[in-house]
């Protein structure tokens, strides 16, 4: 399940008395709370554990709750455990400092650091925060690169938010030019909502009338006026009042919202009255462009084919920008006296998991005009918010040429666009930041990258902006926006892979970045990794395996053919595993990578179970019975989870225990240590056990990321060796009853094949026919 509600609503009716005639605000208290889930050291955004919580409309106090416990009783050190928190859209994190990629760009989100020792909580409040979806992200320090086994013991530490809320559930609404008496008390704020419908350019927010109702007094009023909520990156708008009365202004507030008021007094012990009121202005209304009465169908209709002619480039498309910048310059002739802005049409587009296609309905070149500005609105849905938002902005010149003193300016902004463009006029509205860039005759194209964008209605408003007050001839000027969604930022290059991820029914994507580049898009390239470090990587894995050799020539000597055959297969596919597994580019991949790593795990564990069931010295009709039967049992634990820590110990283990008891019966019914020759302990048994250990600790203790190469090509060359040592010498009946039996190899011109241990003898007697 998504979530652990402690749902119900536990209705904790706090009841605030206002002593006015707003009747009563009533509270009510909601818990939410996530399953604990296991924190990993950051390596990459796959290693941060990823929550979602809705905060309801009117919520007056969030309240989180972070718990961290340690998993195991044993000494594993201090570690601070870093929370990220942002609202609209997952925190977009750099713990280790690398570079993001050019025309990307990102904005700080809040974070939290709380040391653990055995089990630590923290809390975090907010007073009225944002509705709407919050993340919350957690991690350990930065990965030492260690390479941990998977099934041994290791420090673990869980993490767990829980989250509590108070909203009220009957804010008054604060209606256009309606006045509305309300008081405020210190510890009793005055808690109103005002809706802010479409096309609204400016808001105003007064208080009047204030009073405290003690005489002399009455008229000094403190008051402290906001509007808006806390989102942590921006505030509300904060307006001191004394007095009387005061009011807040905002130009471009955010469209089609409820928009939060709160009035706080400041003095103490004392409650204020006074009256509030709201107006706002309808700057204009933008005049569509591009689609006439019932035309949007027709457009729908002809999506397919559009969409592959837009998809061939600008070369193609300049006759259609031809045709649609005469169309859009008379269509814009009659709005020039209105002084408003023309609006683009576009068509939304799910085109796969996290991409998006944004599409003008009038083509990709859209006209623009320095006397009033072309708007452009892209819904950003919260199953969007995951991926990466991307803007390209390129000029056509082919109709019209900008002049040295012009530009085309882009300001892409969220829940509100900005209704003018110029060199003062800042890309920001009045709630929420926006991002600019612009175009002209030496740098004709302009790229914006924004990962993770908030889950809103974004805005694109484009005009011609001239340094001089007049433009010269250029009146038109036709640009191509190219706004998507994609899941990772160029989809992470030559040395990343783009992974979707998934938090419960939440999907995300992040790039997972090889030889050793690094960053957001994977293109920092500080710790990379030069290509004759990639080349040596990879002939040190895949050359080590040639070990197997020796144990190949030796098992073949000694008449061991099934053990021979099972040391070729491990030596094929490791080493072409090794030359798949490569992160750089020195790559080679003669199959699936998924089956070459599952056969280079099954033959490595059926190497070392042939090995030591062959030095048990049993008949050979128990021993490749326990060949087959161990070979199946391993393969099916492979498909189970090829990388886990008792698929390798099991199968070595129940081996050399069966071999001990074979030894120790031997043993006991000759009287006799066995092996009996301490030649044959001395110069191979020991050490072929000493080269196995050494191998296996280095395979789960001493592996690193930065050592792999080394550690693993060892581990190849001494698991190599201990076959050599360990195999048992060639039985002295094995060519009777061996492999060879049945065959005898001669280089003589008289050959006789041998069948079944019987030879083929042809008779020399002459056959004696009775002649009647």
């Amino acid at each position: 399940m998504e979530v652990c509600f402690l749902r119900g609503l536990l209705l904790v009716f706090l009841t605030a008395r206002t002593l006015a005639d707003d009747g009563q605000l009533t509270f009510a208290s909601e818990l939410s709370s996530k399953p604990a889930q296991k924190l990993s050291k950051y390596g990459w955004y796959g290693s941060v554990r990823l929550q979602r919580f809705h905060i309801p409309e009117e919520t007056a106090v969030a309240r989180w709750l972070f718990s961290v416990t340690k998993g195991h009783n044993f000494n594993c050190g201090q570690h601070n455990v870093t929370i990220h928190i942002r609202w609209g859209a997952p925190p977009v994190i750099n713990p280790v400092a690398s570079v993001f990629p050019n025309s990307t760009l990102w904005s700080p989100c809040l974070s939290l650091t709380l040391p653990v020792t055995s089990q630590s909580s923290t809390t975090f409040n907010i007073s009225d925060p944002a509705p709407g979806d919050w993340y919350v992200a957690a991690h350990l320090p930065e990965d030492d690169g260690r390479i941990e086994q998977k099934g041994f013991p290791s420090c673990s530490y869980f993490f767990q938010p829980q989250l509590s809320v108070r909203r009220a559930v009957d804010t008054p609404v604060l209606q256009q030019g309606t006045f509305l008496t309300q008081t405020a008390a210190p510890d009793r704020p005055a808690r109103l909502k005002l809706y802010v419908p479409e096309f609204v350019s400016s808001l105003s927010v007064s208080v009047a009338d204030c009073s405290s109702g003690e005489g002399a007094e009455s008229g000094n009023c403190s008051l402290v006026l906001r509007l808006g909520s806390a989102s942590l990156q921006h505030g509300p708008v904060t307006v001191n009042c004394s007095g009387i009365g005061c009011s807040a202004a905002l130009s471009n507030p955010p469209w089609h919202t409820w928009l939060r008021v709160v009035v706080e007094s400041s003095q103490v012990n004392r409650t204020l009255t006074f009256s509030i009121v709201s107006n706002y202005t309808v700057g204009c209304k933008p005049k569509s462009v591009g689609l006439k009465a019932d035309d949007d169908i027709s457009r729908l209709r002809g999506n397919s084919s559009y969409t592959n002619s837009t998809s061939a480039g600008n070369s193609s498309a300049v006759p259609d920008a031809a045709a649609f910048s005469n169309e859009s310059a008379s269509l814009m002739t009659p709005l020039l006296a209105s002084a408003c802005v023309w609006s683009i049409p576009v068509l939304y587009e799910e085109v796969d998991v996290l991409s998006i296609r944004f599409t003008p309905v009038t083509g990709p070149n859209i006209s623009v005009t320095n006397t009033h500005p072309t708007l452009l609105t892209y819904p950003l849905l919260s199953q969007a918010t995951g991926g990466t938002l991307n803007l390209q902005l390129t000029l056509n010149s082919t109709n019209a040429t900008l002049g040295n003193s012009s530009s085309v300016v882009a300001c892409l902004s969220p829940w509100a666009p900005v209704t003018e463009l110029n060199h003062s006029q800042p890309c920001r509205t009045a709630l929420f930041g926006g991002y600019s860039v612009g175009v002209n005759a030496s740098v004709n194209k302009a790229v914006l990258r924004l990962p993770f964008p908030q889950s809103t209605t974004w805005y694109l408003t484009l005009q011609v902006v001239c340094n001089s007050s007049n433009c010269g001839n250029t009146s038109v000027v036709s640009v191509v926006p190219e706004v998507f969604i994609s899941a990772c930022v160029e989809d992470c290059g030559t040395y990343g892979e783009c992974r979707l991820l998934r938090s419960y029914s939440y999907l995300y994507a992040a790039c997972v970045c090889k030889a050793g580049w690094s960053g957001w898009g994977c293109t920092d390239d500080s710790t990379a990794q030069s290509y004759r470090h990639q080349l040596t990587s990879t002939l040190l894995l895949t050359l080590s395996n040639l070990f197997f050799l020796p144990a190949i020539v030796v098992a073949v000597k000694r008449c061991y053919i099934t053990e021979a055959s099972v040391y070729l297969f491990t030596m094929f596919f490791s080493t072409f595993y090794h030359a798949c597994d490569q992160p750089g580019v020195a790559v080679l991949c003669i199959m699936d990578y998924d089956t070459l790593q599952y056969c280079d795990f099954l033959g490595s564990i059926c190497s070392i179970w042939v090995t030591i069931l062959c030095m048990a010295r049993i008949k050979d009709a128990f021993k490749y019975t326990l060949f087959m039967l161990g070979a199946l049992l391993i393969a099916m634990s492979m498909q189970l989870d090829r990388k886990g820590l008792w698929n390798l110990l099991g199968p070595i283990l129940c081996a050399i225990l069966f071999m001990v008891i074979v030894w120790v019966y031997r043993g006991v019914r000759r009287r006799h240590c066995y092996p009996p020759s301490w030649q044959r302990w001395v110069f191979f048994l020991i050490p072929g056990a000493l080269c196995a250990l050494v191998g296996v600790c280095l395979y789960i203790f001493a592996e690193t990321e930065d050592n792999y190469y080394y550690t693993h090509s060892l581990w190849h060359i001494l698991v190599a060796s201990c076959v050599v040592f360990l195999l048992p010498p060639k039985e002295k009946d094995r060519e009777a009853l061996g492999w060879s039996r049945g065959w005898s190899w001669s280089w003589s011109w008289s050959w006789r094949p041998r069948v079944c241990g019987y030879t083929l003898c042809q008779s020399g007697k002459d056959e004696l026919y009775t002649v009647t």
